[in-house]
């Protein structure tokens, strides 16, 4: 069926506009956080949360820490699965430490420069194309959000998590919105299955479609690392909310933070908590506990990763000043080897 004159120019009308639609739409919800953060701060009883942070137990540190590391070594093999998924032959033991580099300074300084700019530098040093290189980071995005999806849509369907009665989604639409999630992931498990077709061209860029198997750990390796990350917030809080809520309301703080495209969406997941465990802790406790969260899963790891990223680069500049060292070796040795024979 052939689109209309008209249908196509509302079509590309559409297009048009768009962009600055969603400019817009990103804005307001950014307004809107902002608002919120303003309100939160003048009603936050500060030295309750400073008196917080100041009596975590070792235990309770412990117990978070090993949930981020446990964390960390979960995100790790996403690229460990990417390897596979290509095929290329770098070994697993240099794979690790990039995608830890890549893993926390994504989440401290956005996907630009984590997930993208710094896996180009870095596996294009070791001799990956661009072409696996996009693979590989197109794999383990697909990982983070199936694990993502298929957790919160199950978690939304059964119940797990109850909206604050002020606001506009509902139970039911949170129900709705759940099946959806679940729905796209039987979708791509299937087409992993069973479709005849496993391979497609988009702007120049080759698109291969996991196996079931892969497809499947993908899966679980994604929501293993969203449920460990869950889990350092519950320790944080001081186990005072159960554990399936922490992981809810960590669902849907993690999609308003990717809304307003704020690293390590400031401020946003804060505004979440506070908003929908009101009623069961003070606003001061769920920031310290948020704030210690933080500092034990998102700035400890950055500064670890950039010591890591540095031995990484001194590595790589070692390796090309004996690479150039063998080559003027080589051009020496041609060198001799010519004047002998004149």
């Amino acid at each position: 069926m052939t689109a209309t004159p008209n249908e196509e120019h509302s079509q590309s009308t559409w297009r048009r506009r768009w962009p600055l639609v969603k400019k817009v739409l990103t804005y307001a919800f950014f307004v809107l956080v902002t608002v919120l953060l303003v309100s939160l701060a003048r009603k936050l009883d500060w030295g309750e949360v400073w008196h917080t942070l100041r009596n975590y137990s070792a235990q309770t540190l412990l117990l978070a820490g090993v949930s981020a590391a446990g964390s960390y070594v979960v995100y790790c093999f996403f690229d460990v699965l990417g390897k596979r998924y290509t095929g290329h032959d770098i070994p697993v033991r240099q794979v690790l430490p990039i995608t830890f580099v890549c893993y926390a300074f994504n989440l401290n300084l956005s996907a630009w420069v984590g997930g993208i700019a710094l896996r180009y530098r870095l596996y294009s040093r070791l001799g990956l194309r661009p072409s696996q290189i996009t693979r590989v980071f197109t794999l383990s995005l697909l990982t983070n959000w199936l694990g993502y999806m298929w957790l919160a849509g199950l978690i939304f369907v059964l119940g797990g998590i109850t909206p604050p009665s002020g606001w506009e989604i509902g139970m039911g639409a949170l129900r709705v919105l759940g099946a959806a999630l679940l729905l796209a992931c039987l979708v791509y498990l299937g087409l992993c299955g069973y479709s005849k077709r496993r391979e497609w061209s988009i702007r120049g860029h080759d698109i291969r479609l996991p196996s079931l198997r892969m497809a499947l750990v993908q899966m679980v390796l994604g929501a293993v690392n969203w449920g460990l990350m869950a889990l350092v917030v519950y320790f944080m809080l001081s186990q005072k909310v159960a554990y399936p809520e922490v992981l809810g309301i960590l669902m849907i703080s993690s999609i308003a933070g990717v809304i307003t495209h704020i690293p390590a969406g400031l401020g946003v997941i804060e505004a979440v908590f506070v908003a929908m465990l009101a009623d069961e802790m003070s606003r001061g406790a769920i920031v310290a506990g948020l704030i210690g969260y933080r500092v034990i899963y998102f700035l400890i790891p950055l500064l670890l990763a950039t010591a890591v990223y540095v031995a990484l680069e001194a590595g790589a500049k070692r390796l090309r000043g004996r690479n150039q060292g063998a080559q003027t070796d080589d051009g020496s040795a041609a060198g001799t080897s010519g004047a002998g024979q004149r």
